[in-house]
């Protein structure tokens, strides 16, 4: 499993990809006003349904990492030979089902109780996009035939797909577990919940549509201001439609839930807060040979050590705290034209700042995952979700670029950045503070129904030794009392059965005794002899001739059961009734059948007996015989005696 997650985060690699972005959107790209006609609505169409298909196939992600491989080495291995609006559509369609399918992997890491992988995985996702963007440009593949660059990138795709394919053989039934919330089954709500992620995914994706196509005059009527106006400042007109962008996302995250909402806005808050650092890293790192992509690496790496840590929160937080330190000292170092550093190709002070912001961003990717475990949302919030939220987040800081007079800005406005990482840093903080406190919620309700369990159980044991001595003796002395002929010798036993039951219950209550007679070990006992001594007139007792051994405990439980059941034969069968006792020897167990011709009873009287107090079968017999693993079983009519049935297994 976590060789299919590592393929498919080289794969991510060795995509396309800007900084801005775990999922760039194509069709917001690609100009404003744009105008489908015929074959040009796959440019649109195609990314939204590989995503819903992705995000509703997610528990087939070893299948989804495998496709947007081989999509992927398509277009490495054949640009020329591929249509021009095919090879666009496949810059998208191989990061959705890849990004989507290493998010699965993330889930399912973390269902099955690695959360330090899992985390880490959420976080490759992100850090992998973060190396690729400063390995080469967008499209660098498609204009450098032959480069080292190139053959780099069909090195990785090979090696990808190829451990993606060698751990598909494990997963090929898919994984369960990645797929939907945790509590699914228990929940009715649960199948809303399976559903709504991936709509509001697809939702969100499909907002690159009608905005694509949105024009200045649109964008003014819009915003109710003037055509003109906008036409004189493009970045306002860029960020108006990353606002309205922005707003939308995030209310279809909320669809999907408040932890959804959280993890997305997290995420997309670290991805807008490292590309325009990330990106002047890699400027100064143009002409410093291999440092620059080793930076990008050891920021991953880094990244990656601190979610594998159980203070992952923390050091999120921190990194994300360092980044943005070194953000604010680049800026005051240059005296605010911070693109000195990249015109100058300072290495000291980009790789410095390459490693910080790529470490930052995998960190809090990582971090955001574990709180998002629980109702499934990890694949669409720090998918597609948060990929829209981080584009309109980006067009809409656009706005910073402008001056008092109209123009832009010349510098990369690196103190928005910092500030964007100190919030991603609060932010990751939140949400682990969140889950945490739900977490310790979640563990005192399981405590308290164990505890609660726990008190029923013992109130049932107790009850059972308490209805055959106290309440027995207490309903004999009741109708011999009642009886007026009743003797001296009579009264004189049952004062001596009800000063032992006293004497029980001050020693229980003093809290140096128990009513449960003590268990003498799990040797061997003789049921048959056990049952034959309960024979008496109008009792008959049948039973095979040779021995019935069973644990002594179990033996002596079962005997009280009878013995229960026939003193109900005394009290409800009527004068006269005759009883039989059948014991049989079935080698993985016994059964005891206990039938008399008295009076019997109509269906729904234990019911009522139970509710009135009345214990008897419910705790004596059945009581007894459930805690030994056994079943019983009572079939009765009125005017047809009763027969109960108790089976109990030898075994453990």
């Amino acid at each position: 499993m976590t060789l299919a997650g590592l393929s498919g985060v080289l794969l991510l690699a060795t995509l396309p990809t800007s900084a801005s972005g775990g999922l760039p959107l194509f069709a917001t790209n690609i100009g404003r006003g744009q105008v489908y006609q015929g074959a040009e609505w796959s440019l649109a169409v195609a990314p939204i349904a590989v995503i819903a298909l992705s995000l509703v196939l997610v528990r087939w992600w070893p299948y989804l990492i495998v496709a947007g491989g081989l999509a992927a080495g398509w277009v490495l291995v054949a640009p020329d030979v591929t249509g021009y609006l095919v090879r666009l559509c496949l810059t998208t369609v191989p990061q959705a089902t890849i990004l989507v399918g290493v998010l699965g992997c993330a889930q399912s890491l973390l269902r099955r109780g690695a959360p330090g992988l899992g985390a880490a995985m959420a976080g490759l996702a992100l850090g992998a996009r973060l190396v690729g963007s400063t390995i080469g440009g967008l499209l660098a593949v498609y204009y450098q035939p032959g480069s080292g660059y190139l053959v780099a990138m069909h090195a990785m795709v090979v090696v990808g797909l190829a451990g993606a394919v060698a751990a598909l053989w494990t997963l090929r039934r898919g994984d369960p577990a990645a797929d939907g919330p945790a509590d699914r089954e228990a929940a009715p709500a649960g199948r809303w919940q399976r559903w709504r992620l991936p709509l509001a995914g697809t939702l969100a994706v499909t907002l690159a549509v009608p905005l694509s196509q949105l024009d200045t005059s649109d964008v003014a009527a819009l915003m109710g201001v003037d055509a003109f106006t906008l036409q004189r400042h493009p970045y306002a007109q860029v960020a108006m439609i990353g606002a309205v962008t922005l707003v939308v996302a995030a209310g279809l995250a909320a669809l999907g839930g408040l932890w959804s909402l959280g993890g997305a806005l997290t995420a997309a808050v670290a991805q807008v807060a490292v590309a325009a650092p990330l990106s002047l890293a890699t400027g100064a790192l143009a002409f410093a040979g291999p440092a620059r992509w080793l930076g990008a690496l050891a920021g991953l790496v880094l990244g990656v050590l601190a979610v594998l840590s159980r203070w992952r929160v923390a050091m999120a937080g921190s990194l994300a705290v360092a980044a943005a330190t070194s953000v604010f000292i680049a800026h005051a170092a240059t005296t605010g034209s911070p693109e000195r550093i990249a015109e100058q190709h300072r290495v000291v002070p980009g790789l410095l700042m390459m490693v910080l912001v790529v470490a930052a961003g995998t960190a809090v990717a990582g971090a955001a995952a574990p709180p998002l475990n629980r109702t499934g949302a990890i694949p669409a919030a720090l998918g597609p979700l948060a990929a829209v939220i981080a584009t309109g987040g980006t067009q809409t800081l656009q706005a910073t670029y402008l001056e008092t007079d109209g123009g832009t800005s010349s510098n990369s406005h690196l103190t928005t950045s910092g500030l964007l990482l100190l919030v991603a840093g609060a932010a990751v903080a939140g949400l682990g503070v969140a889950h945490y406190l739900t977490e310790r919620w979640a563990q005192r309700q399981r405590a308290e129904q164990i505890r609660q369990e726990a008190a029923t159980a013992e109130r049932d044991r107790l009850a059972r030794p308490i209805h055959d001595g106290v309440l027995q003796v207490l309903a004999m002395v009741q109708r011999q009392g009642a009886e007026a002929g009743a003797s001296g010798t009579q009264l004189a036993a049952l004062a001596g059965l009800a000063g032992e039951q006293e004497a029980a219950l001050r020693k229980l209550l003093a809290g140096g005794g128990t009513l449960v007679p003590p268990a003498r070990g799990s040797g061997g006992t003789d049921l048959r002899t056990a049952l034959t001594g309960l024979a008496a007139p109008g009792i008959e007792v049948a039973a095979p001739a040779q021995e019935v051994p069973l644990a002594e405990v179990k033996a002596r439980e079962l005997v009280a059961a009878v013995r229960a059941a026939l003193d109900n034969v005394r009290r409800h069968a009527g004068d006269g009734a005759r009883v039989w006792i059948l014991l049989e020897d079935e080698g993985d167990g016994v059964r005891v059948t206990v039938r008399d011709d008295g009076a019997g009873f109509a269906p729904g009287r234990l019911d009522e007996a139970q509710r009135h107090g009345r214990l008897g079968v419910a705790q004596s017999m059945r009581g007894r015989i459930t805690d030994l693993k056994g079943t019983m079983s009572i079939e009765s009519s009125p005017g047809q005696g009763t027969e109960v049935e108790f089976w109990v297994p030898r075994g453990i």
